[in-house]
């Protein structure tokens, strides 16, 4: 992922204070996330690559030295947009070649992504990802019969790619592109049941999978955000509940199945639709419903079989419960 200059910009603040979100509940998770090529490549160094302690590679060693007339610092970029402690600061750019891009602001700098394919623009031996270039070789493999493993260097580099697709659906959530972040999410579940499909290392595949929970989560609130967009909470709530089914499953089905009880996703879904449930407004059914319950209360008989009939027509027409 590139820096760039500061050009015009949509920018998108999200403040860590108040009641506990979607972010807080992520936030528990967000360095474990960073880090998560460490346990299967420790320090990012390639496999079997490692040096005896206090010998230099001079192979590893890239400095450059620009003169005053073309300077690279990025201060006043920096300054124009500081980094706030608890705040996750998104903006969308046009870029050079005009087309947007997507900045997130660290404490550290800037990180800059396209806002389709591969975040930072590459594409490794001419696919969209080395996801993508890994599925098409496996799918070869397939074709003659043959079984296609993954060595731990490829798993790392995955990893690490993954990563930048955090980043982005992260970002993209702030501006409520939930599309992306739908897409965004899938990819990485897809990375996680890939890896796993195509490597005997079980401490290699949790690496990854450790973090299903937590993607199925936002990929979950994403598809839930674009029913409630359009009015259908009941398909919203029934988005939720699914999602919540799918971290429990893959709870029950791992060698943990007591993290279920402590999952601060499953506690934010829940939370979620008790939210959800109480904003809902009252379909036509509902509120003819409660009107022969009333009416019925009051003793108002003859109203409430009008109210009855209507309901029973209502039903036979398979009006939505949303209407």
């Amino acid at each position: 992922m590139r820096r760039s200059p500061r050009l015009p910009s949509t920018t998108v603040t999200q403040r860590g204070a108040g009641k506990p979100s979607l972010f807080a509940c992520a936030s528990e998770k967000d360095a474990k996330y960073e880090r998560m090529g460490e346990r299967v490549n420790p320090g990012n160094r390639p496999i079997g690559s490692e040096q005896p302690s206090g010998v230099i590679d001079k192979r590893t060693i890239n400095i450059g030295i620009f003169s005053s007339a073309m300077s690279l610092d990025l201060n006043t970029i920096l300054k124009d947009w500081p980094h706030e402690g608890g705040t996750i600061k998104v903006r969308k750019i046009l870029g050079l070649d005009g087309r947007e891009k997507l900045q997130l602001r660290i404490d550290l700098g800037v990180l800059q992504m396209e806002m389709t394919g591969r975040p930072d623009g590459n594409r490794p031996h001419g696919c969209e990802s080395l996801l993508v270039y890994h599925q098409l070789r496996a799918a070869r493999a397939e074709e003659k019969g043959e079984n296609y493993q993954l060595t731990t260097e490829q798993c790392a580099e995955m990893q690490q790619e993954g990563i930048q697709y955090y980043h982005r659906y992260l970002s993209l959530f702030q501006l409520n592109d939930f599309a992306g972040v739908v897409r965004d999410t899938q990819r990485n579940l897809d990375l996680f049941t890939f890896v796993t499909e195509h490597t005997d290392r079980e401490e290699v595949a949790w690496s990854l999978q450790q973090f299903r929970p937590y993607v199925l989560m936002m990929n979950t609130r994403a598809k839930s955000s674009i029913l409630l967009a359009q009015g259908k909470f009941v398909d919203a709530m029934a988005q939720i509940q699914h999602g919540r089914d799918l971290i429990m499953d893959f709870f029950q089905k791992s060698n943990f199945p007591e993290l279920a009880a402590k999952s601060s996703e499953i506690a934010f879904l829940d939370e979620w639709m008790e939210e959800v449930r109480a904003k809902r407004p009252l379909s036509k059914l509902e509120v003819m419903q409660r009107e022969m319950e009333t009416a019925v209360q009051k003793e108002l008989y003859e109203r409430a079989a009008e109210l009855r009939d209507a309901i029973r027509q209502l039903k036979a027409s398979g009006v939505s419960a949303d209407r």
